[in-house]
């Protein structure tokens, strides 16, 4: 059973009232649930983490390492434009992770369109809705099963 950390930024647990109309109608609770749920199919287990606080984020991240998991499904929300220091953390720590983001960034405001997590992350998913949850848990799922590229 490998463990998967799956970690959520600002203003994400304001899903499902937040922008519907560009984050959706469903709420993180749900999200996490279902990728938990699936993780749990999958022979998994996932911890789910969400604040709007950027050292909590760098201080998760830097615990992941403490905890022995072996996958990061993360969703940075602003933070993707933002945090050198987020970036720095997943550095350090060297836990492969996906980059997860409901919306398609680069079909929104330009200043969405630059991440500083794209270009170390195993993969990126970008504009699924809430089903991206899912896909990136599997895509977790494969990474760590065949060894490779998620």
């Amino acid at each position: 059973m490998s463990s998967l950390l799956l970690i959520n930024g600002p203003n994400l647990n304001l899903l499902g009232s937040r922008e519907p109309d560009v984050y959706g109608a469903t709420r993180l609770p749900e999200i996490e649930a279902r990728a938990g749920e699936l993780a749990s199919e999958l022979g998994h287990q996932l911890v789910s983490f969400q604040s709007n606080a950027e050292h909590e984020l760098i201080d998760r991240v830097q615990q992941a390492a403490g905890d022995g998991v072996d996958f990061i499904i993360l969703n940075p929300g602003a933070f993707t434009h933002t945090s050198i220091a987020l970036r720095d953390a997943l550095l350090a720590v060297a836990i492969p992770f996906i980059e997860l983001h409901l919306s398609n960034t680069f079909a929104r405001e330009a200043f969405r369109h630059k991440s500083y997590f794209s270009d170390i992350a195993t993969s990126c998913l970008f504009g699924f809705g809430h089903f991206g949850y899912e896909l990136a848990v599997r895509a977790a799922n494969n990474y760590l099963a065949r060894g490779e590229g998620a």
